[in-house]
């Protein structure tokens, strides 16, 4: 990474003013620079001014391919870093935005259990509850089902992905140097460009297959071009529930698989394999946990949107040869009770961490 001379301040001004220059002016940054600027952010070398001058700018211009990857850099750079024992199984990541969800009801903790139960390592990553939707977030949800996520050491989430084939990367414990950015979400009431770099980056290192969700198709493609420069080799993109990795049932759903950068678009109809229903709408916490726990025990109302994920991403993670399979052996998992058993097992892991 080339660092131009002078104090923070006056090379953060240089990157402003290209993104901040107006509509015939305004530049993108190099790959190099958007790293720098970012590092700059989070170092907390650029002023407030400059900073909230820079999102919204950011915003209002849309991030372009090579920004997002220098930023991605410097998300690597600094941020925690989990890595896979020899031998074991490349994991999914899925990346979803921060901020929560506050309209439908979340899936992704239960596939995560499936997926576990098949032998399937799994890697989350998120934060508190957070502008601009405040909405439920991975670590509440794994709360409600007795599994506690926050305040572990880094070794310990790693010794977790080592045992257990799971780790949930939390930002206020983990990557505090990123936290200093949220303040600016709730004073610029929208979500900044960061916000975007948070569904393309992932803690694991090494093979895995990243999942990443999206709203808009030029985000899409954005984010295909931005996960091929930072040589991201295995990557699905889903139009999800609310930007998230969540598969739809009421819709088709809208994906593609990449490898390599290379894009196949894939749009998967639920109908066709007798899971098409209206998607769950979200209410509470206590209410989502008796839906969770019922779908766990192969009933209730979340049941077809839980076999659905379990069985596409099975099939995205190469452990099932089609669609069809990596369906059937979900419903395997929720009939014979291993993803209830997959539960009670990170439950036990968690107790016995709160012991010590």
């Amino acid at each position: 990474m080339t660092i131009a001379e002078g104090s923070g301040k006056e090379r953060f001004k240089s990157h402003l003013r290209k993104v901040g220059s107006g509509e015939h002016t305004s530049k993108g940054l190099s790959r190099e620079e958007a790293a720098e600027a970012l590092d700059l952010m989070l170092q907390q070398e650029a002023t407030p001014a400059q900073i909230g001058a820079f999102l919204i700018a950011h915003r209002i211009r849309r991030p372009e391919p090579q920004e997002l990857t220098g930023m991605l850099d410097t998300y690597r750079h600094l941020g925690p870093k989990l890595q896979s024992k020899a031998g074991q199984i490349p994991p999914v990541c899925f990346c979803m935005p921060f901020d929560g969800r506050t309209r439908t009801a979340p899936i992704y903790p239960l596939t995560t259990l499936v997926l576990l139960a098949l032998g399937q390592p799994v890697v989350l990553q998120g934060g508190n509850r957070m502008p601009i939707k405040y909405g439920v977030t991975a670590i509440d949800l794994f709360r409600e089902l007795g599994v506690e996520l926050s305040g572990l050491p880094l070794a310990t989430v790693q010794d977790g992905l080592n045992n257990n084939g799971f780790a949930l990367v939390h930002q206020p414990d983990h990557f505090a140097i990123a936290e200093s950015l949220i303040t600016y979400r709730e004073e610029l009431g929208k979500r900044p460009p960061v916000a975007s770099l948070e569904l393309l980056w992932t803690p694991h290192q090494g093979e895995h297959v990243l999942i990443s969700g999206f709203v808009h198709p030029p985000t899409e493609s954005r984010a295909w071009e931005a996960l091929r420069l930072a040589e991201e080799a295995q990557v699905v993109t889903v139009k999800g529930l609310e930007g998230g990795t969540d598969l739809p049932i009421g819709r088709a759903c809208i994906t593609a698989r990449v490898d390599h950068g290379h894009a196949q678009r894939l749009i998967l109809h639920p109908r066709d394999h007798d899971c098409h229903e209206a998607d769950l709408g979200w209410t509470d916490p206590a209410t989502w946990v008796q839906q969770a726990l019922a779908a766990l025990n192969n009933s209730g109302p979340l049941l077809s949107a839980l076999r659905w994920n379990a069985g596409v991403y099975l099939w995205f993670a190469g452990q099932s040869a089609t669609l069809e399979a990596g369906l059937e052996r979900a419903q395997e998992a929720l009939e014979n009770g291993t993803a209830l058993t997959a539960l009670q097992q990170l439950q036990s892991w968690s107790k016995a961490l709160a012991m010590r």
